[in-house]
């Protein structure tokens, strides 16, 4: 069975996370495929939840799936689509499943998804959430009434390191580490410079952070991020890498600039660890590990080569 993240987290471990994307359907036959091979390759999976305002299969459906497969799950509950009655219920019903970790996010904006007439909630934010997963785990709910049994959960947050400006950031990072955040899954870096100055200051705090890494598949989506993705720079040096990868290379070249992140994160010392996205290509995220010398023994991280 797969290792509790919160004791790997504090075990000193370089921790590895990655993310699946579930099925527009219930058809979960791709989903349980990269479960599978992905499950004794990272620490712990996250599952997406509506990601940019995209109707998807749910989260915590993901999430027991990855938990009746044998892995470590991270539910992911954004505060977009439901109210604080819903996020409290279905707090409840993950933990009676054995989910242990939650991501709590605010929500992208229901206009970037593919239901522009669905009425947005934000009942919570994500450090509101934060707070009501530690109220429940005092023996009450949002409305200080007493709950039957107990939860208790290795809750995290994000952080966007290439934020301009980044103090407003700075800000929403130590309200949620005041609200009860473990870990921190960054949105994607690729600025080494900037994510190290970023790391100078979120290192004087007791949480872990988790170098998020996006895997670019071509000169053009690195570009469209820059110019588009609020919170993502893609340095020129990159991009021209992409650019001048041979034909039909672009994709091998992107799985080489992210082993290569990976490698210098764990190398340089700079964070805990960290997660993986490689946005509907999930099947070479083991390339990427291998290619960055980082090997699994059963759930136990080991570095290749030694």
């Amino acid at each position: 069975m797969a290792r509790v993240l919160r004791e790997v987290l504090r075990s000193g471990e370089f921790v590895v996370t990655s993310e699946i994307g579930p099925p527009k359907g219930s058809d979960v036959s791709k989903m349980s495929h990269h479960i599978e091979m992905l499950k004794d390759k990272v620490h712990a999976l996250n599952v997406t939840d509506n990601q940019s305002s995209v109707m998807r299969y749910p989260s915590l459906g993901g999430a027991i799936l990855i938990k009746e497969r044998g892995g470590e799950p991270i539910l992911q509950m954004t505060c977009r689509d439901r109210n604080r009655l819903a996020l409290q219920g279905d707090l409840l019903f993950a933990y009676s499943r054995g989910i242990r970790n939650v991501l709590c996010l605010t929500g992208d904006a229901v206009p970037v998804g593919d239901h522009k007439t669905a009425k947005s909630v934000f009942d919570l934010d994500s450090t509101q959430l934060l707070r009501a997963i530690r109220t429940l785990e005092s023996g009450k709910d949002m409305g200080g009434n007493t709950i039957e049994g107990k939860v208790e959960f290795c809750a995290g947050a994000i952080v966007t390191p290439e934020a301009r400006p980044l103090e407003p950031q700075l800000m929403k990072f130590e309200k949620k580490v005041d609200c009860g955040a473990e870990f921190f899954q960054t949105q994607a870096i690729y600025d080494m410079d900037n994510f190290r100055r970023f790391m100078e200051y979120a290192g004087r705090f007791p949480v872990k952070i988790l170098a998020g890494i996006v895997l670019l598949t071509s000169a053009k989506m690195a570009k469209y991020m820059t110019e588009n993705v609020p919170g993502i720079f893609v340095p020129q040096t990159l991009i021209d890498e992409l650019a001048q990868a041979p034909k039909g290379q672009a994709l091998k070249k992107g799985i080489e600039i992210a082993a290569r992140m990976v490698r210098a994160i764990k190398e340089e010392g700079l964070c805990a660890g960290v997660h993986i996205m490689a946005i509907g290509r999930e099947e070479v995220v083991p390339e990427i590990l291998q290619a960055a010398g980082i090997g699994f023994n059963g759930h136990k991280a080991s570095d290749a080569g030694t």
